[in-house]
């Protein structure tokens, strides 16, 4: 059947014929010279991508546009124009949903990829291990494929294909997989929240109830650790997210506290003295910040001062450094005030339970 055969069984005049011809070429041409614009517009402003996200995002996106979409939306555009019969007009509305379903996954798909990967950027503080990176990548991908799951299953069902009956065998084997390997799932679930969350990296060090260590390794299952004592402890992610993680390595300041305790006999008036020096023996060291030097307790067996300083600088050495000057001054400060850091003189009594008479008193300390 020649074209004219052809046109003539559709019911479809040379004039229409022509007109939508024209509509899709114009359409074509539109079409493409606004996408061309717009991509010219973003690489004007490409500079300004760092203060602008979005145009970094459209623009990637974008450069995904497919001249085979374009192509195929216009000549859609001038079939929409035609008198088409019934069977044919369906057809057109599922050739629609296909393009441009196409196209639109195609730009979630890139959209995704340079949006995820722009976040781990900025937010991963430009900190790249291959642990960080498989976690990342493993996302995106994840993303990426449910956007052409969703758009494949909408496809089939435009189409009109049932696909309720599909997507239940996928729920149903998806739990049958996971309950399969829940232990696994559940370590690498772990390692991505790591790794996007980042209560810790590599070179931290961190204490958890059982033990303390400097971080060596975090993988896709198991975090490595170096135990003070020198051995590698090997934990899953996902046991170490459930206990609570001290990370010493963040610490920007540091809280030292200590207690002072001298003999009870010691005088109201020299006692009086013990806060002002003591005050000033702390705040003569360096990167440190006096709290509180305070009378705390009286007992019958001591006198107790509470004294508190923080170090401006979290390092461990520099606060065993610290805490032996300001020890030793305070030695120091209570010989020359002749207070004694002895406990209260105690008094026993030994009798001899063999004798008729009791034991003549003696005294000692204990």
């Amino acid at each position: 059947m020649d074209i004219r055969g052809y046109f003539t069984s559709l019911d479809i005049s040379w004039t229409n014929a022509a007109f939508a011809i024209a509509a899709a070429v114009l359409s074509f041409i539109l079409i493409h010279a606004a996408v061309v614009l717009f991509r010219r517009r973003l690489d004007k402003l490409s500079g300004e991508a760092a203060q602008r996200p979005i145009v970094d995002v459209l623009q990637h996106t974008l450069a995904r546009t497919s001249n085979v979409a374009i192509l195929a939306t216009s000549i859609l555009i001038g079939a929409s124009v035609l008198d088409l019969p019934p069977p044919w007009d369906r057809r057109i509305g599922h050739l629609w949903f296909l393009t441009l379903g196409a196209q639109l996954a195609v730009w979630l798909h890139r959209a995704i990829g340079v949006t995820a990967r722009r976040y781990f950027r900025i937010h991963g503080k430009n900190k790249e291990n291959e642990q960080v990176t498989v976690a990342h990548t493993l996302m995106i991908w994840a993303l990426q494929w449910s956007v052409w799951t969703v758009f494949l299953l909408a496809m089939l069902s435009n189409l009109g294909i049932n696909v309720t009956t599909f997507v239940a065998s996928l729920g149903i084997g998806g739990v049958a997989v996971a309950l399969a390997v829940q232990n696994i799932l559940g370590d690498l679930f772990a390692s991505l929240s790591i790794a996007v969350d980042k209560p810790f990296e590599v070179g931290d060090f961190v204490s958890v109830p059982e033990f303390s260590g400097t971080v060596e390794h975090v993988g896709l299952k198991t975090t490595r650790i170096r135990a003070l004592s020198g051995e590698q402890i090997v934990i899953a992610n996902a046991e170490l997210l459930r206990k609570v993680v001290h990370n010493f390595k963040r610490m920007n300041t540091r809280r030292v506290q200590f207690a002072l305790r001298i003999n009870p006999s010691t005088p109201p008036e020299l006692a009086a003295k013990v806060p002002p020096k003591l005050s000033s023996i702390i705040e003569g060291k360096d990167k440190v910040r006096l709290d509180h030097v305070n009378l705390t307790v009286l007992d019958q067996n001591y006198i107790e001062f509470d004294i508190v300083y923080n170090l401006s600088d979290a390092d461990f050495s520099l606060f065993l450094k610290t805490q032996q000057q300001v020890l030793l001054e305070a030695m120091q400060m209570c010989r020359e005030l002749g207070i004694s850091t002895a406990p209260r003189t105690q008094e026993l009594l030994l009798n001899d339970a063999t004798g008729p008479k009791p034991a003549t008193p003696r005294f000692g300390t204990a």
